[in-house]
C-alpha cells in the first residue's frame, strides 16, 4: 500500500478548497488552480485536512493511482500557498540569456538570438546573465517550461556549454587525442 497516499494533506490558513465530485478547486494567496481528479479516488475534506482513499481492491492500478491522487492535491495545496521555483544556468562562452519585456532572449551559440514567450501563470526572470529562473504556482508546468528552456541548447559533453538545471552534473568526455607532430610528418 502506498505511505504517501496515506498521508493527509493539510490545508493551511488562507487557502480554501472546494470539492465537486472529483473537480478539485484550490483558492490561496498566489492563485487558483483546478484538477479533475480519478474517479476511482475517494477524496475527503474534514478538520482542515483532505484524505484520500482508494477502492479496497489491492490491484496495482488502484495502488498506483492512490499516492498520485495524494501527490497532486497537495502539490496543488502548495502551489497556491508559496508557489515553485526551477533554476537554470547557462554556460559558454558569450553564452546569455536576457529579459526583453516579458519574453526571455537566449543567446546561446546559434547565428540568432532565441526568443521565448512564457505561458500563462508562468514568470521568468534573468537575474544575471548566466542564471534563468522560473516561477509558478503550477508544479507541472514550471517543469515543463524549464525542460523547453534547457531543450534550447542542451549541455554538451566536451566543454559542457549550454543550459542545465542549476546543480545538475554533466560527464565531460575526452576530446580527439589529436595527431603528434612526429606521427603526422611524412618521411
Amino acid at each position: 500500500m502506498s505511505r504517501v497516499g496515506k498521508l493527509p494533506v493539510l490545508i493551511t490558513k488562507g487557502i480554501s478548497v472546494d470539492l465537486k465530485g472529483n473537480h478539485l478547486v484550490v483558492k490561496g494567496p498566489k492563485g487558483t488552480l483546478t484538477r479533475d481528479l480519478p474517479q476511482e479516488m475517494k477524496i475527503e475534506i474534514a478538520d482542515n485536512r483532505i484524505v484520500v482513499q482508494k477502492p479496497h481492491s489491492n490491484a496495482p492500478y488502484y495502488r498506483s493511482l492512490y499516492g498520485l491522487t495524494r501527490t497532486l492535491i497537495f502539490n496543488m495545496v502548495k502551489g497556491v500557498s508559496e508557489g515553485f521555483q526551477k533554476n537554470l544556468e547557462v554556460r559558454g562562452v558569450g553564452y546569455r540569456a536576457q529579459m526583453q519585456g516579458n519574453r526571455l532572449v537566449l543567446f546561446v551559440g546559434y547565428s540568432h538570438p532565441v526568443e521565448y514567450d512564457p505561458p500563462e501563470g508562468i514568470t521568468l526572470e534573468a537575474p544575471k546573465p548566466t542564471q534563468i529562473v522560473v516561477r509558478g504556482i503550477n508544479k507541472e508546468l514550471v517543469g515543463a517550461v524549464a525542460a523547453e528552456l534547457r531543450f534550447v541548447r542542451k549541455p554538451e559533453p566536451y566543454k559542457g556549454k549550454g543550459v542545465r538545471y542549476e546543480g545538475e552534473y554533466v560527464p565531460t568526455k575526452v576530446g580527439k587525442a589529436g595527431v603528434s607532430a612526429t606521427a603526422g610528418a611524412k618521411k
